[in-house]
């Protein structure tokens, strides 16, 4: 489909980024409060950081649900539905009495605002096709990455005014004002032609017709492991540098904005890239930046070199990596799957949120006090995502054309 005008397509934008920086907002801006919550509410470091992987899992659920929705119903009207869930379940969080408690508004928030990271793809695979794609997600990282900067600081700056339950007071007050943008501004973009109500039968069938699809899942694998290597970090930075290095809440923000400020700048970079090249050309040359910098990372922790600045240095590089490796890899992916646009993101970002899960639990599991555990697990993902892509998505050299569109 397409809107009346080019520049009401580009004004969309930001309002697409703004609703991907649910993800980031929901994670990043409790991360300097995790050690005080699992004071305060008397709990370990790993049933705390359940908060942060129940999160994921409630990501990667919801996406299952709302992708098949937004492709019969419309992508309006299931994301106002989510974004309802998410702002009633932040103010749970900013109320609840124990860990059980948070753990469970965790999820139920996750479950709400996951609406929001698969219709904001969909949307974009609606309006543009492959290497314009590209570009609208290179924009939109740029949206979203402002979140990982803002995100920690203000939570940071919170939780020592008034306390970690207003950081969720916070969430509640952004998810107004998405909720409002979203019902003011948002058009349809589903055209009511393509919607239908399927049976069973035949959602089962494009379910199936997904999952064998061998570069879709090389593309969504890929990308989801080496995704899942960031929420590793995320899920261990706090304690690694507040707890090992001893860095102040405030100034940890200021680390993770500048982590940040590397991913957006690769985004831009790589979205000019776009202006040339295909997104495969593009990731075929920097797929392989999230595995050195990742085995760097493991290689200097485990030989107990470089300390604090062998941590932070190639922690910039592997998330810097990802401005080039997000884009292309989402655009990838949904290429071939327009007909399916909510269902192949709803799949997509289940299986992708599904590995963070995994990652930032096992952060959690293995937590020793040193930053080891989330040093190899980040190596490991970006090696094995590596492998995944050449096996699975990589077409041979002479089938990619610099100026494919």
């Amino acid at each position: 489909m397409s809107l009346p005008v080019q520049t009401s397509r580009r004004g969309l934008i930001p309002l697409l980024g703004a609703l991907t920086a649910i993800g980031p907002m929901s994670i990043d801006m409790y991360l300097p409060s995790l050690p005080t919550i699992a004071r305060d509410l008397g709990a370990s470091t790993a049933a705390v950081q359940l908060t942060l992987a129940l999160f994921f899992v409630g990501l990667a659920l919801g996406q299952l649900i709302y992708g098949p929705l937004s492709d019969r119903l419309g992508r309006k009207g299931p994301l106002i539905s989510g974004l309802v869930l998410y702002v009633l379940a932040s103010a749970g969080c900013a109320l609840a009495p124990s860990t059980g408690a948070l753990i469970a508004f965790r999820l139920l928030q996750a479950l709400g605002g996951c609406a929001a990271l698969v219709v904001s793809r969909a949307i974009v695979r609606d309006l543009y096709p492959p290497r314009e794609a590209a570009q609208v997600f290179s924009l939109m990282t740029l949206v979203m990455g402002v979140a990982p900067i803002v995100a920690p600081l203000v939570g940071g700056y919170l939780m020592m005014g008034m306390g970690w339950r207003a950081i969720f007071g916070g969430l509640v007050v952004f998810g107004l004002a998405i909720l409002a943008l979203a019902a003011l501004a948002l058009p349809e973009t589903r055209d009511a032609a393509k919607r239908q109500a399927e049976p069973a039968a035949s959602l089962t069938r494009d379910y199936r017709s997904l999952l064998t699809d061998r570069r879709f899942l090389g593309f969504t694998l890929a990308g989801g492991v080496i995704q899942a290597g960031m929420f590793a970090y995320i899920s261990g930075s706090p304690f690694v540098f507040i707890e090992l290095f001893h860095v102040p809440a405030e100034a940890f923000g200021w680390i993770f904005g500048a982590n940040a400020l590397g991913l957006i700048a690769a985004s831009q970079v790589n979205g000019r890239l776009l202006k040339t090249r295909a997104p495969e050309g593009i990731l075929g040359l920097t797929i392989q930046l999230p595995a050195f910098f990742g085995l760097c990372l493991a290689t200097l922790v485990g030989l107990k070199v470089g300390g604090f600045w062998g941590v932070v240095l190639p922690l910039f590089g592997y998330l810097a990596a990802l401005g080039f490796v997000f884009p292309n890899v989402t655009a990838a992916a949904l290429a071939e799957h327009g007909k399916r646009a909510g269902l192949a993101a709803a799949v997509m970002g289940a299986l992708q949120f599904g590995l963070a899960a995994v990652a930032g639990s096992l952060v959690g599991r293995l937590h020793d006090g040193s930053a080891l555990p989330m040093a190899g697990i980040i190596g490991t993902c970006g090696l094995v995502g590596l492998i995944l892509y050449r096996t699975l998505a990589a077409r041979p050299k002479a089938q990619l054309s610099p100026e494919a569109p």
